[in-house]
């Protein structure tokens, strides 16, 4: 077995044992195998048969192309401009979820000095927050106004008429997080 084929076993079985919540010995005890194997195979220093390699498979529910491939990356890293943003007057609109949710949308939103923005009514049962981070945001529902400053939170019913402002004459910054109702 190459060096790259062994560490990668080593890598994935681990990796694998522990996205499932598994220790050693239940793996062990799910692929029919002694808790010295598994520990051994961990360690990158085994050269396991065949049918070892589908019994460690079978104990983690996954082919056996997935034990020797080389590793998967436990994250995505997302730059900054990869992700969608907007303008909307003088407010500056970025998604922070680089996947589309059905229930849930985060968005930053920077306004300039003296900024407005219409918000739009979402559908019923819609839940908004509104946070600050910098600066000052006013919003408006119905008439009423609410200034916050920054670690403010401010929570209201999105399928409501709203208006966003920045009171200052410097750039303020918040954080939309938007829980779409059924």
């Amino acid at each position: 077995m190459t060096q790259s084929i062994a560490f990668n076993l080593a890598t994935n079985i681990k990796q694998l044992r522990e996205a499932r919540s598994m220790t050693q010995e239940q793996l062990a005890q799910a692929g029919g195998l002694p808790r010295p194997t598994i520990a051994s195979l961990e360690s990158g220093s085994a050269n396991p048969t065949i049918s070892i390699l589908v019994k460690v498979a079978g104990g983690l529910q996954v082919p056996v192309e997935e034990l020797i491939s080389p590793s998967r990356a436990v994250g995505k890293h997302y730059p900054v401009q990869s992700l969608v943003s907007r303008k909307r007057g003088q407010v500056l609109i970025r998604k922070l979820l680089p996947d589309v949710l059905q229930s849930l949308e985060m968005e930053r939103m920077e306004f300039d000095a003296r900024a407005r923005m219409m918000g739009s009514p979402h559908r019923p049962g819609t839940r908004e927050y509104l946070t600050c981070e910098s600066g000052a945001i006013e919003i408006t529902i119905s008439e009423n106004t609410w200034r916050l400053g920054p670690g403010d939170v401010f929570v209201f019913r999105g399928d409501q008429k709203h208006s966003y402002r920045n009171p200052t004459s410097k750039t303020s910054v918040g954080y939309s997080v938007i829980l779409f109702g059924s």
